[in-house]
């Protein structure tokens, strides 16, 4: 559990590993679902999603998921706009070129844009440094490679989400960084929950 807020219906934002061969019921997501495949493969109605696939289920969407081999998932429950009922599903997977000496010094993958709400896959090379305010709360989570904030070392799998006020400060590792960014998603939860939190691996 990275952030929740709520009691038994909650807004959650949680990294969860799935057994071989689990398998779940048919059910309901009233606040929406979003998830992205960090290991192996998540499967359900609309297919197979295998590691780098981003996916939104709208509010009051059903499906019932497993995960033949297991998997590793970064999941979001409860976070919808309630006009926002766009279903989306998009591999990211091959999104990696951007890293190496052509390459400019930072690439993004659009994959879902709502209100002020955008979600992307960001690519920074080597030793760059970004100074990043009115973003509107931000959320990151490395898939490869490491950045630098307030002195703290975020590799693969680490989390970081920060409250509208606060300005983002960092800097890629010597190896550069792919991660998953979301922002302006939290500006109405100003005076709720206006916190940094992080979890580092």
């Amino acid at each position: 559990m990275l952030d929740r807020i709520g009691d038994e219906v909650a807004r959650a934002t949680t990294i969860v590993r799935f057994a071989p061969g689990s398998t779940f019921a048919d059910h309901v997501h009233g606040g929406g679902e979003e998830y992205f495949v960090l290991e192996g493969d998540f499967v359900d109605e609309e297919g197979s999603h295998k590691a780098g696939t981003y996916v939104r289920n709208p509010p009051w969407s059903r499906h019932s998921p497993s995960a033949p081999d297991g998997a590793l998932i970064f999941v979001k429950l409860n976070q919808f706009a309630t006009d926002d009922r766009s279903a989306v599903v998009v591999d990211t997977s091959q999104f990696r070129s951007s890293l190496g000496d052509d390459a400019p010094a930072v690439a993004s993958l659009a994959l879902h844009c709502h209100g002020k709400e955008s979600v992307r896959i960001e690519v920074w090379q080597a030793d760059v440094a970004i100074d990043h305010w009115g973003h509107g709360g931000l959320e990151i989570l490395v898939l490869d490679g490491e950045f630098i904030e307030a002195g703290d070392s975020y590799t693969r799998h680490s989390w970081l989400r920060l409250p509208p006020s606060e300005p983002f400060v960092s800097r890629a590792g010597k190896s550069g960084v792919r991660m998953l960014v979301k922002s302006g998603h939290l500006s109405e939860l100003i005076g709720k929950d206006d916190q940094r939190r992080k979890q580092q691996i």
